[in-house]
């Protein structure tokens, strides 16, 4: 098995050395050459590599995929929302009191915010935005789930704002990092209008998203004059770009990418991406529909092998769906509930009725290389229980509406994170009735501890429920767990002031050149 995964490396690593960049939706993937970043640290300006295009959509209130919550990050803010040590700090709101029996918020708003458009924000615009965000239950729920508990959202006056829920909710706060939009505003599909340290400018699909400091921002503003973000679908040709000097910062690197880029040129940052890393499976489709099977795959699943693989061991590993930051629900036993044992996986396969196995797909974003290299890892090591597993690489958007949102796929790797700074964001789609469940998972005990987490007016209580419910998805082998990834980023060796977060985003307003 060892020689297999190495040549397997092997492989991997002369194909990544060798091809050229194309295809990856750039005009420029690394053309401007080493010295091409001088005329932008003149202009106090920065080109960010990522490897998908936002959504269709650049409204914040719809906004699915981690990779467009990363950007938008830098443009819209909410009442409340995370700094870098996990805390709520006070955004748009300047304070807030919640009522003895924990039902009303009311919110007092930060005199002077701006929206990026100049207009000031008031009660109106938050009343709006949070209404908007109960509005639509097309889908039985409301854009935003846990809104559904509110009862009333009224504007006390111009500055104060006064939100009642139906019971006190523990989660509830850590929701009101919703974006404030302008009140009545119909473009925010198309140009988003925030109050964040940066404002949209334009987007050519495919290619580029352009945000500039706000001038108006009401706190401590923005380092940098411009940045542009560069669409790089092709990990080759994003490496090429770094090395060229047509990047200047990019994150969610692999170890071999970094291996080829020169310390004189890069700094290389690590922490971890904040997120669930795992074979995902759907339940509806067979055999995954059978939990003997899905144990039996987690036992053919050696995690070590693949993050030594995928970042030369580094990375956590995690055995539900939690990942190491959310460190008081974060079970790190759980970790080692399905220790490596081929012969235990070749063993259930056989009792569950598939003695020589079973074909099977692993569809992969192909821009995504962490997970690309993760699933022909995981590959190997189920062939090697004799499960005929098939990586089928398609493009991000591909994988967006077909396996995410239409559920039409077997199994697929990649990265779950929490939308928020909750327990409850990261469990909560496995219940059967939530939007955001595209494995398909259904289980009716799992979704009554939910409902006793979320009516928990106890916060130890809720803790004990939230871990119970870890225990079921790995119990039931809900999925194949793997990581919290490694996030490797380079950045220029002048610049200076990226902080990491909790939670996946990237906040460039600390970002700047330390020499211009």
């Amino acid at each position: 098995m060892k020689r297999k995964i190495l040549a397997l490396f092997l492989v991997l690593m002369t194909v990544s050395a060798v091809l050229c960049g194309c295809g990856d939706g750039s005009k420029d993937p690394g053309t401007e050459g080493n010295h091409g970043y001088e005329e932008r640290m003149t202009n106090n300006e920065i080109v960010v590599g990522i490897a998908q295009d936002l959504e269709d959509s650049l409204d914040p209130h719809l906004s699915a995929s981690a990779g467009s919550r990363e950007v938008l990050f830098n443009i819209y803010e909410g009442l409340v929302k995370p700094n870098s040590d996990g805390e709520l700090i006070c955004a748009v709101a300047r304070d807030y009191d919640i009522s003895d029996d924990g039902r009303t918020y009311t919110f007092y708003l930060r005199e002077g915010v701006q929206f990026h458009n100049g207009q000031t924000v008031t009660a109106a615009d938050v009343v709006y935005s949070i209404q908007r965000c109960c509005a639509d239950t097309s889908k039985g729920v409301p854009l935003v789930a846990a809104f559904s508990v509110i009862q009333e959202v009224k504007a006390v006056d111009e500055m104060t704002v006064s939100i009642t829920i139906e019971k006190a909710d523990l989660d509830f706060l850590s929701y009101l990092t919703e974006a404030i939009v302008p009140n009545g505003y119909d473009k925010i599909d198309t140009f988003p209008m925030g109050t964040g340290p940066f404002k949209y400018v334009s987007r050519s699909p495919q290619e580029n998203i352009i945000m500039e400091k706000f001038d108006g921002y009401w706190g401590e503003g923005a380092k940098l004059n411009k940045v542009t973000y560069k669409v790089y679908e092709d990990a080759t040709a994003l490496v090429m770009a770094l090395k060229g000097g047509a990047i200047d910062l990019c994150a969610h690197l692999t170890n071999a990418q970094v291996s080829q880029l020169d310390e004189a040129q890069f700094q290389i940052l690590e922490d971890t991406m904040k997120l669930v890393q795992a074979v995902y499976l759907n339940h509806q489709a067979e055999p995954f529909d059978d939990v003997a099977v899905r144990q039996a795959l987690c036992y053919a699943i050696n995690r070590q092998q693949i993050m030594d693989f995928v970042a030369g061991g580094r990375g956590t590993a995690v055995g539900s769906s939690m990942y190491p930051a959310f460190a008081k629900y974060f079970m790190p036993e759980l970790v080692d509930y399905y220790q490596y044992d081929p012969a235990k996986a070749k063993d259930l396969l056989a009792k569950a009725g598939y003695p020589n196995g079973f074909d099977m797909t692993i569809t992969v974003a192909s821009n995504n290389k962490p997970h690309v290299d993760t699933a022909e890892v995981v590959a190997e090591q189920l062939r090697a229980v004799g499960v005929n597993a098939k990586v089928q690489l398609v493009d991000w958007q591909t994988w967006y509406d077909d396996a995410y949102k239409a559920r039409k796929f077997q199994s697929t790797v990649v990265g779950l994170d929490a939308s928020y700074m909750t327990a409850r964001a990261m469990l909560e789609r496995f219940t059967s009735t939530s939007s955001k469940n595209f494995t398909n998972y259904n289980n009716s005990e799992y979704d009554a501890l939910f409902a006793q987490a979320v009516a928990c007016t106890d916060m130890e209580q809720q803790t004990g429920i939230y871990k119970q419910m870890q225990k079921m998805l790995t119990e039931t082998a809900a999925n194949l767990y793997i990581q919290d990834l490694c996030d490797l980023v380079a950045m220029r060796q002048q610049m200076t002031g990226l902080q990491f977060y909790p939670t996946f985003v990237m906040d460039l307003s600390t970002v700047g050149w330390t020499a211009k």
